[in-house]
């Protein structure tokens, strides 16, 4: 599949019951973050979700999220208006993306009667990116962190808005290397303090920057501002 460069892209990740709708697994758990113009802006979507099902064991293992705490939580049905609403028009960024996809659609088509996921957005599937990649390696979400450079060591459980992030991440690395993990005009709209650091990421292979020297003129013009600047401290 390729990339389709679409200027909002939203990565995405589920928890889920189990491994297989089949079972009559469910959603748990969905994480999203938005990036545009590759950039996060920390509008994100997190919701947990009342599966009215217990977790099988190896699934309750991975995320941790036991039916007494998700008891009090919205159903799917619930949610469903506003995770469509957040999606629709973006391109979406999944790693193992026929996973998450069947879960969706089982809960959107399957239960809720509504179009699939498709219908509002493209769908972008990191592994089978990577697999291009990287043939015959390893390329779970955890072999790609270690690969590109990206610090994982933070998760103990799974969590879907974690494990969005750092996709996130790792799906830029992958798809060109250059990123600011925050967008500037964003970070007091997500309460994020104005000190954050900018990490911008550039490859080792890049091309060597471009220098621009100024001509005779320009330095003339610039020595002039200089010499109306009072206590210049260039000129300290």
């Amino acid at each position: 599949m390729e990339h389709t460069h679409a200027s909002r892209l939203i990565v995405l990740d589920t928890e889920t019951t189990g491994l297989s709708t089949k079972d009559g697994n469910r959603i748990v758990e969905i994480g999203c973050v938005e990036l545009i113009d590759r950039r996060l802006t920390g509008n994100n979507f997190h919701v947990y979700i009342n599966p009215e099902r217990d977790s099988e064991e190896g699934a309750l293992r991975v995320h941790g999220l036991t039916t007494a705490f998700l008891a009090d939580k919205p159903k799917f049905s619930d949610i469903a208006t506003a995770f469509i609403d957040y999606i629709q028009g973006s391109e979406l960024i999944i790693h193992n993306a026929p996973f998450d996809v069947g879960f969706l659609n089982y809960e959107l088509v399957d239960l809720l009667n509504q179009q699939a996921i498709e219908t509002y957005s493209s769908v972008f599937d990191t592994l089978a990116d990577a697999k291009k990649r990287h043939p015959a390696q390893r390329n779970n979400l955890d072999a790609l962190c270690k690969r590109y450079g990206v610090d994982n060591a933070h998760r103990e459980l799974h969590g879907a808005l974690l494990d969005a992030q750092i996709l996130a991440e790792v799906f830029l690395m992958m798809t060109g290397g250059q990123f600011s993990l925050m967008n500037e005009s964003s970070a007091t709209e997500s309460n994020v303090n104005a000190s954050t650091e900018i990490i911008v990421r550039t490859l080792a292979n890049r091309p060597p920057l471009l220098v621009l020297r100024c001509d005779d003129e320009e330095l003339q013009i610039h020595e002039a501002r200089l010499d109306s600047i009072k206590e210049c401290v260039w000129r300290q």
